[in-house]
C-alpha cells in the first residue's frame, strides 16, 4: 500500500513542490497520476522510491515510513518496487535476457532462479522470440515490454511506470498500456504517470490529477479534460 499524508516538499533552491498531499493507493490498484510539468508528480515518485523525504507530512510505501527510514534499508523498500521509465533505460551491450537476468542477480538470485524466471517473464511481455537480441535490434515498444519485464523480474509488490509511452507512438503506447493493466490483473498494483490523454480517456481507471503540488481531483474511471488539471 502507499500512503501520502499531508505531504509537503520545499527544495533547497525555495521550490515549493507539494503542498499538502494527502492520497492512498490499495493493493492491486491501477492508477493514473496526471498534471502538468512542474505540477509536483515527479516529486511524488522520488519520495515514492525514498530518493527524497518530505519537508512534512508522512510517506509509507510497502510498510516502509520513509520519513524515518535508515539508509540501510532503502535498497529493500526498493525491491518491493519496479520503476519503468521513459527511455527504457537498458544496458545496450547485454542482449534481452541478460537484461532482465541483470535484475534479478543484483539481488543475488541463483543462477537456477534466473534460469527458470527470465523465460517466464519474457513470455508474458510476448518477447520469448527475441531473448537473444540486443536493445538496438528491437523497435520502441520492443523495448519498453524488455523493461517492464525487467521491473517485474523480482515480484514488486507496485509497478511506478514513469511516462512509459512518452516515445512510442500511438499503437505501441496502446500496447503497453494494455501489458500494464494485464499485470494489475495478476496481483500487481500499477501507479502510471502520464501525459497521454487518450490513454488516460480509454483505460477508465481511477485518475488522481495534481496541479500546483496539490491534489485538484481523484476519481474513479477518471476523465482526463482540460478541466481535471485546473484550481
Amino acid at each position: 500500500m502507499v500512503r501520502l499524508v499531508d505531504v509537503c516538499k520545499a527544495y533547497d533552491n525555495g521550490t515549493k513542490a507539494l503542498r499538502g498531499v494527502t492520497m492512498r493507493i490499495d493493493d492491486g490498484e491501477f492508477v493514473f497520476l496526471i498534471g502538468p510539468s512542474g505540477s509536483g508528480k515527479s516529486t511524488i515518485i522520488k519520495l515514492l522510491t525514498s530518493e527524497i523525504k518530505p519537508s512534512d507530512g508522512k510517506v509509507m510505501v510497502n510498510g516502509y515510513n520513509v520519513n524515518t527510514i535508515k539508509e540501510s534499508s532503502i535498497p529493500y523498500l526498493r525491491r518491493t518496487l519496479g520503476v519503468v521509465f521513459q527511455d527504457f533505460r537498458l544496458i545496450e551491450k547485454k542482449n534481452v535476457f541478460d537484461n532482465v537476468a541483470f535484475a534479478m542477480r543484483a539481488v543475488g538470485c541463483s543462477p537456477k532462479e534466473v534460469k527458470k524466471k527470465v523465460p517466464y517473464m519474457l513470455e508474458l511481455v510476448g518477447l520469448s522470440h527475441k531473448a537473444r537480441r540486443r536493445p538496438f535490434e528491437l523497435s520502441g515498444g520492443e523495448q519498453q515490454r524488455v523493461a517492464i519485464a525487467r521491473a517485474l523480474v523480482n515480484n514488486p509488490l507496485v509497478i511506478i511506470a514513469d511516462e512509459p509511452t512518452g516515445n512510442l507512438d500511438p499503437e505501441r503506447s496502446l500496447e503497453i498500456m494494455t501489458l500494464l493493466e494485464r499485470i494489475n490483473s495478476l496481483g500487481t498494483t500499477v501507479l502510471t504517470v502520464t501525459h497521454e490523454k487518450a490513454l488516460v480517456n480509454r483505460f477508465a481507471k481511477r485518475v488522481i490529477a495534481i496541479d500546483g503540488g496539490r491534489i485538484v481531483s481523484d476519481k474513479q474511471g477518471g476523465y482526463y479534460s482540460n478541466e481535471s488539471t485546473r484550481n
